[in-house]
């Protein structure tokens, strides 16, 4: 993709005047599977703050063209639909769906699913200053093991290595871990994960209150 063709892309999912629209503060957690990313988002949800899903709008995608919802069939439709519809699909339905929350008078939002290096970029164009990124980090050994024990879709070492490789090569997953805002490493027990994310939401200034961090 040039980049003409990706401002212009850019152009396309502006939905709205950056400078007229209310400011709001949202999270995008992203992490490779087994990082923890997905406790770290329920832990969120708890505490009150509205939560967007990127797959939901890939599995919405897949019931209408009627394909099962698989893991597996969500990656390869994930990935068919962005060759076929453009590396924007997700993300320009992301996007109204925030702008959405932002009039209903939500102003902390957390984002669940940030892919891909061109999601990001648009996210940060449409939302200047407002999108504040969390990779959550894990060993990969720790990673092995809760994939192993994992109720739903368990998966073996060598299966999480070839999904970290699909993820990387052709979803772009490693450029928003790379160069996320903060950096938690999840090495220890869900206590721990809870009380490092406290801390960074109250640096990042996402609370509402002081009892929500």
């Amino acid at each position: 993709m040039t980049a003409k063709r990706f401002m212009y892309l850019v152009y396309q999912v502006c939905y709205t005047n950056n400078m007229t629209q209310p400011h709001a503060k949202i999270i995008a957690l992203v992490g490779l599977a087994g990082s923890g990313k997905s406790s770290a988002v329920e832990y969120l949800t708890k505490k009150g703050f509205p939560k967007i899903y990127f797959g939901g709008v890939i599995y919405k995608a897949m019931d209408e063209a009627g394909i099962e919802p698989t893991w597996d069939n969500q990656q390869k439709f994930r990935e068919e639909i962005r060759r076929r519809e453009g590396k924007d699909f997700v993300i320009k339905r992301v996007i109204k769906n925030i702008h959405d929350l932002i009039n209903a008078g939500q102003n902390k939002i957390v984002l669940d699913g940030l892919y891909t290096w061109s999601e990001y970029k648009i996210l940060k164009h449409e939302f200047p200053g407002q999108v504040v990124v969390i990779a959550i980090v894990t060993p990969k050994h720790l990673r092995y093991q809760r994939m192993i024990k994992r109720l739903e879709r368990p998966m073996q070492p060598r299966e999480v290595d070839q999904r970290d490789w699909s993820e990387i090569e052709n979803l772009e997953k490693g450029g928003p871990i790379a160069i996320a805002d903060y950096f938690i490493i999840n090495d220890n027990d869900l206590t721990q994960l809870h009380q490092k994310i406290d801390a960074v939401t109250r640096d990042a200034h996402f609370c509402k209150s002081p009892e929500q961090c």
